[in-house]
């Protein structure tokens, strides 16, 4: 396929959601210093989160360029590699937590960050890419050699990969949110692998069985769930004040730097509940705006998965709108209290520095990818091709016709 201008539309709206969360992080971060600082005797300085949050975005728009610069023929290749140091540092991380190791940072039970010299990694995120990668590559090979219902040759790697990644990271290190961006991405590469239907009702009837049984195995898990809505909830707080927050916005905001709910009643205000905090200060209009830029964002990496002619380049598209579109709806819809509670960042947005480095990266490849789509869908191409081959098999039909 001959190389082509990059879609510049995911470029331009990714830039501005990293702008809005800058933005935003500026406004509220003096607060969540005030509130670290008095909670837990920290001596943070006011511009200390928005100074770090400038750092990331920074990372993040280097890791952008070096993904869409980047040899595809190369990026092809390192799949497995990826795939296996993020499975690597989910074994260093379980490990270092099963020492208490301070190199595992630990909250509420639950361990998720790696800790080297001051710089933290979070092993999910690193996992997730190379899922996606992984993934992509065993399901192109096996659909070109024609082995997509051999169980030895695909059925039991996709397995055996899947399964390990999502015990590592919902029962290990107790991450439900991060387990749900993992099973979209299983299950939305796999939907669009070509397998038969009743394999994908298969495939999903287990995860879903899996996921019941991690929830009752889980009493914070199951309390969440039974409890959800409920007065009783151990959440209801944190649900009611992002409410607040979004009610209190109103039409037009109460503007930035006017928080309320930043100071100390809305927990994780700058990470998980940075939406509630954007209803906040930028009222029902600045969301509008915000769901806006993430769904033409993610519609557009979409187009770019269904105009690539190659097998491999259109499932890693696909993962990775998987990937963020899980991200975008699980955290919206329990900051407005959609479903129960769950702890997972939205992409590009929330104040952190792995998930927005690697949602860049990602980013920046389907950049690069969007380089060779074609004019014509693989819808079409494939209608297409299959009324040529019916019209070359039956040339007394085609004339009849």
């Amino acid at each position: 396929m001959r190389k082509h201008k990059s879609d510049r539309v995911i470029g331009i709206l990714t830039i501005i959601l990293l702008g809005i969360g800058v933005v935003t992080i500026y406004a509220i971060g003096p607060m969540r210093a005030n509130v670290m600082n008095s909670a837990y005797g920290t001596s943070y300085r006011e511009n200390y989160f928005f100074l770090q949050q400038l750092r990331n975005v920074v990372l993040a728009l280097v890791a952008l360029v070096v993904a869409f610069k980047v040899p595809y023929a190369w990026v092809k290749k390192i799949g497995k590699w990826v795939l296996g140091l993020g499975l690597l540092l989910c074994v260093t991380l379980m490990i270092l937590a099963m020492i208490r190791s301070s190199a595992a940072t630990c909250e509420l039970g639950a361990c998720r960050w790696l800790n080297f010299g001051g710089l933290s990694l979070q092993p999910a995120e690193v996992l997730k890419l190379g899922l996606v990668l992984y993934l992509a590559d065993l399901i192109a090979r096996r659909k070109a050699e024609g082995k997509l219902e051999s169980l030895t040759d695909f059925w039991l790697p996709f397995a055996v990969i899947s399964g390990v990644s999502l015990v590592f990271v919902v029962v290990v290190q107790k991450d439900l949110g991060t387990g749900v961006s993992l099973m979209a991405i299983i299950l939305a590469m796999l939907f669009m692998s070509g397998v038969k239907m009743w394999q994908f009702g298969v495939t999903l009837l287990v995860i879903f069985l899996a996921g019941g049984v991690a929830i009752l195995s889980s009493p914070h898990r199951m309390e969440r769930l039974l409890t959800f809505n409920s007065a009783e909830s151990s959440d209801s707080y944190h649900i009611e004040n992002a409410l607040i927050a979004i009610g209190t916005g109103g039409f037009w905001g109460v503007g930035f730097g006017n928080s309320v709910q930043a100071t100390g009643y809305l927990p994780e205000s700058i990470n998980d509940s940075v939406f509630a905090v954007m209803g906040e200060t930028m009222g029902f209009v600045g969301l509008v705006a915000v769901v806006m830029c993430f769904t033409v964002l993610l519609l557009r990496v979409l187009k770019v998965a269904n105009y690539l002619q190659d097998t491999q380049e259109s499932l890693i598209v696909v993962g990775i709108f998987a990937w963020a579109t899980a991200h975008v709806v699980v955290n919206i819809a329990s900051m407005t209290g959609l479903i129960p509670l769950t702890g997972i960042t939205l992409p590009l947005l929330s104040y952190g520095g792995t998930s927005m480095l690697f949602m860049a990266a990602a980013i920046g490849l389907v950049l690069q990818l969007s380089c060779y789509t074609s004019r014509e869908s693989r819808v079409e191409e494939e209608v297409s091709s299959n009324t040529s081959k019916a019209c070359k098999q039956s040339p007394k039909r085609r004339l009849q016709v």
